[in-house]
């Protein structure tokens, strides 16, 4: 009754400081943890007495002794829920100041919090979770909430018959998603297909899909939702939406699914990819393009199934109103190294070459747009007639051109790297890249790139230059053996020889190696397997395809690929870990 007094008076915020002047919540926190042993020892009292009556089940006096303990614990526990209730209720309206707010978290009041939500009474629970929510916004409350194992406590009220309880626990969760290791722990509590299952109940659908939207964004989970039945939710969702923009967050969480290869192929059963295409195309969408574009990454049967698409995406490329809309058209149209495509075909019917031409001039337009078109080249370029099409339009010095406009931008330089590497397989583009520009310069200097990727696809692509233009094979092998030898080259390079050094080896002068003469025209450094070669430097014709050899012959599957040389590199899009996801959701 005391503190139901003071509680009344904490009602009106002009009460606040005469509660504080005298320390009422301080009292009232004191009381509370007193309140919170006190239940502990209950507990363990009646734990004692059933378990001496379970021990001995023919004695009927431990059994009542049990049974009288149980019912007064009963009462008393009625009793202390409603003293908590107010106590905490005088407590959170103390918290609207946050000085007293911290003063609370330094008396330990996020652990008394977690505690309660053992009990079972649903107005003091949802007291309890109230208060949660509104500590859990800070950084060092929600830490304190982890090494509490509040994931578990709250996994155990989802669901709950108690409407406003369940609504204000998926609140906090929302608030404690935040937090990566808050995640992985309501995905091992079990948590995935609890709220898949409330996504189908009008009043909680928004904010479970906003957690599950959290947790969607760690690739470690995508795969996980394919067991669930939250992808064809989501459908349903999205075929019965009328207005003309899809809802945020539902969208959002359809661009992370469709980022994994077992959700796409779920997403395109029946008529999905064909209802998703016309919705996009009718209300030129560039989100739910976005969510299509990361369905055609996939490798397998989702990708064929964009062929009856290629000609609407193609019309959309050049629609210049709309030019996030038009990146995730050229990008879904990138994605499609199908090999049955006729990319001539599409070049020629919708103009598309002097229309990526343009957009490669630095400057011309935005670097996302930009680099789609880098992407879309190297794709189009594994056709032989694409490539022929695409040198003699005078691509190659433009992609030139670009490299050296951004040359610092890793992702850049790979993808047009890329495109050099497709286009030495064809015999007509090989002898324009290695004859008429200074692309194969270009790659020498990018062959010991810091980036892994790059010198990759470097490497691969000079190898097969070397193996066609013998010149150019010199060139290459002595810049792999100044790499590889470069601290001994350095040596004797700096190495002065002093007056009488010269006298000791004779009067002729010693031939600096590398600054009047290249290391590699001494042929007699050279060993052969009769021992040196011939001082006239005869060397043996095979001694460059040897050397090619040696560095991994170059074999064409049935696609025109190179066998046991990986694909196009993966794009940066959508696979930076360390930084935030598409469309990210930040409201509590």
């Amino acid at each position: 009754n005391i503190i139901y007094v003071f509680f009344c008076f904490s009602s009106f915020s002009q009460f606040h400081g005469l509660i504080t002047h005298y320390k009422i919540g301080a009292l009232c926190m004191n009381v509370i943890d007193h309140e919170l042993k006190r239940h502990e020892l209950w507990q363990e009292e009646l734990q004692k007495k059933k378990k001496a009556a379970e021990e001995d089940p023919d004695n009927l006096t431990l059994r009542k002794d049990y049974d009288k303990s149980f019912k007064k614990y009963q009462g008393l526990v009625v009793k202390q829920e409603q003293l908590l209730r107010v106590a905490l209720y005088l407590l959170l309206n103390l918290a609207e100041d946050p000085r007293t707010e911290l003063k609370m978290r330094n008396k330990n009041i996020v652990h008394m919090l977690v505690k309660a939500l053992d009990r079972e009474n649903f107005e003091l629970l949802i007291l309890v979770v109230s208060f949660l929510k509104k500590l859990s916004i800070f950084m060092e409350n929600k830490n304190d909430m982890a090494e509490m194992n509040i994931v578990e406590k709250l996994a155990k009220l989802v669901p709950c018959e108690h409407e406003d309880l369940l609504n204000i626990v998926l609140r906090l969760l929302l608030n404690l998603s935040f937090d990566t290791g808050l995640r992985n722990k309501m995905v091992q509590v079990g948590l995935l297909p609890k709220l898949t299952a409330l996504m189908s109940n009008e009043n909680h659908k928004q904010i479970a899909m906003c957690v599950l939207y959290h947790v969607s964004m760690d690739d470690r989970f995508k795969s996980m939702f394919a067991y669930t039945d939250c992808i064809p939710q989501l459908m349903k969702m999205l075929s019965e939406c009328v207005e003309e923009h899809i809802d945020l967050q539902l969208i959002s969480f359809c661009i992370n699914l469709a980022a994994n290869k077992r959700n796409a192929q779920l997403i395109c059963e029946g008529n999905g990819l064909r209802m998703l295409m016309k919705r996009a195309l009718k209300f030129r969408d560039p989100l739910l393009m976005k969510m299509i574009r990361n369905i055609s990454q996939h490798d397998g049967p989702t990708k064929t199934l964009f062929i009856d698409y290629v000609g609407d995406l193609a019309a959309q490329i050049t629609n210049e109103d709309d030019e996030e809309f038009s990146i995730e058209c050229l990008g879904t149209l990138a994605n499609l190294t199908v090999p049955d495509l006729d990319w001539e075909l599409v070049l020629k019917e919708y103009k598309l070459v002097p229309y990526l031409k343009d957009k490669l001039k630095p400057g011309t337009a935005e670097d996302d747009l930009v680099l789609e078109v880098v992407i879309m080249i190297g794709t189009v370029s594994m056709d032989d007639s694409c490539a022929v099409m695409l040198a003699r339009s005078g691509i190659i010095p433009a992609l030139i051109e670009l490299l050296n406009a951004q040359q610092e931008d890793d992702e850049f330089v790979c993808q047009i790297v890329y495109v050099f590497y497709q286009m030495v397989f064809h015999q007509a583009t090989r002898d324009v890249i290695i004859k008429e520009t200074q692309a194969p310069a270009y790659l020498i200097d990018l062959m010991h790139d810091k980036n892994a990727e790059i010198r990759k696809v470097c490497d691969n692509t000079l190898d097969i230059i070397a193996e066609y233009d013998e010149e150019w094979a010199k060139k290459i092998q002595s810049e792999k053996f100044r790499w590889h030898n470069s601290q001994w080259l350095e040596m004797v390079e700096s190495r002065q020889m002093d007056e009488s050094e010269q006298y000791l080896y004779g009067d002729d002068p010693i031939e600096p190696y590398i600054h009047e003469g290249d290391i590699l025209e001494r042929p007699d450094l050279y060993y052969n397997a009769d021992g040196l070669l011939s001082s006239n430097g005869a060397v043996s014709p095979d001694f460059f395809s040897d050397y090619h050899l040696q560095n991994g012959s170059i074999g064409v599957d049935g696609f025109g690929q190179p066998v046991g040389i990986p694909g196009r590199p993966t794009t940066a899009y959508g696979y930076r870990p360390d930084e935030a996801l598409f469309y990210g959701y930040s409201s509590r």
